[in-house]
């Protein structure tokens, strides 16, 4: 069997790994860099607290793999398990954290509740207004400027093709597969995954599959180093003071992001910019969840395509229309700790036609 995989994304670059695992002779077309869309501008939070509930099975199976990414990528991709806070200002915000609390026990997600003084035993400095949070011990988080080429490397050393800068102009379909013409030259296999982002939508629409989605930009930014070391990844519940989230990296830079609206994107040109005029509304935001905040600067912001389906959810499965087509885009911002487990997953439908994963509610053909 052989197989085109469409987009170097985290999703992308760790499907054609799995599909080479599995023995798949695979080339990935990638239109930029891998690495250098969604996946880049990702926060890195790798979150099992507040997914949509039905996903927790393919969040768990990811979770193990991100354990296990250094050992089987032979690249330390920074993965730490150092817990994930979610701050809670709010009573919408409690009953919203007891409620899926309670819904994912069965899928291994421990929530460790807290009340505000084991909140400022245990994180000085962390949410100072805060009336609860909820602690997740095994998730963290890594890093998105590592990891999607890590994945394409790997896959590499097992005979998979790894081709960049190639801009898809024409996509065949035959009795014997697909055949793929781009900028770098022409392409042809048995079966193709589709793992192109936001534009995911423009690959599934050649084939009579039609997606709602937008793209978007988050808002980024990083700041100078700070001696003081926030071991856990930190968010909100609820949404409270407009959602942000942050992390401090080993350096001592706190990375953030939330808060601020997302921008629009333009999938002609794909270039997604930071708004300098959303930053000061943004850190304001953050200032609840971390008032060092106030005394610290920002040393750079950016951006990157994201694509957000119409219903918040991906698209994941094969093809409605096609024999041998097979989606994973849109995975609306939450994407980075569900990509190894999505690369997975997709090699073990492609190469056996079914997984114990639940994928129903992401199939196309729910549009």
């Amino acid at each position: 069997m052989d197989a085109i995989v469409l987009g170097g994304g985290l999703m992308g670059a760790a499907s054609a790994y799995f599909l080479a695992r599995r023995g798949v002779r695979v080339t990935l077309l990638e239109r930029n860099r891998v690495g250098s869309g969604a996946t880049v501008a990702s926060f890195g939070n790798i979150r099992r607290s507040g997914r949509y509930i039905p996903q927790l099975g393919l969040a768990r199976r990811s979770l193990a793999l991100w354990g296990e990414a250094a050992r089987m990528l032979g690249r330390d991709v920074e993965f730490r398990a150092t817990g994930h806070l979610r701050l809670i200002f709010s009573q919408a915000g409690l009953d919203e954290m007891r409620a899926f609390a309670e819904a994912a026990r069965p899928w291994d997600v421990d929530l460790e509740e807290l009340g505000p003084a084991e909140i400022r035993s245990r994180f000085p400095g962390l949410g100072p207004k805060a009336i609860a949070a909820s602690f997740s011990p095994k998730d963290g988080s890594g890093n998105p400027r590592l990891i999607a080429p890590a994945f394409a490397e790997a896959a590499r050393r097992l005979g998979a093709e790894i081709v960049e800068d190639a801009e898809v102009t024409a996509i065949r379909t035959s009795a014997s597969g697909f055949r793929i013409e781009t900028s770098r030259g022409a392409y042809a296999a048995e079966t193709m995954l589709n793992t192109a982002g936001a534009w995911g939508a423009r690959i599934a629409a050649r084939f009579g599959e039609t997606v709602p989605i937008v793209a978007k930009g988050p808002q980024m930014g990083v700041t100078e180093p700070l001696p003081h070391r926030i071991l856990p990844v930190v968010g909100v519940w609820a949404h409270d003071h407009g959602g942000g989230y942050l992390r401090q990296v080993e350096r001592g830079n706190i990375v953030f992001g939330g808060g601020a609206e997302r921008t629009d994107v333009s999938l002609d040109s794909g270039h997604a910019k930071a708004d300098p005029a959303r930053l000061p509304g943004q850190l304001r935001a953050l200032l609840p969840i971390l008032p060092a905040l106030a005394h610290v600067a920002v040393i750079r912001t950016w951006s990157g395509c994201e694509g957000y389906v119409g219903d918040g959810l991906p698209v994941m499965g094969p093809s409605a229309t096609t024999p041998g087509l097979f989606h994973a885009f849109g995975f609306c911002g939450h994407g980075f700790q569900l990509g190894p487990g999505v690369g997975d997953v997709m090699a073990e439908v492609m190469t056996t036609g079914r997984t114990e994963v639940f994928l129903h509610d992401f199939r196309i053909d729910r549009f």
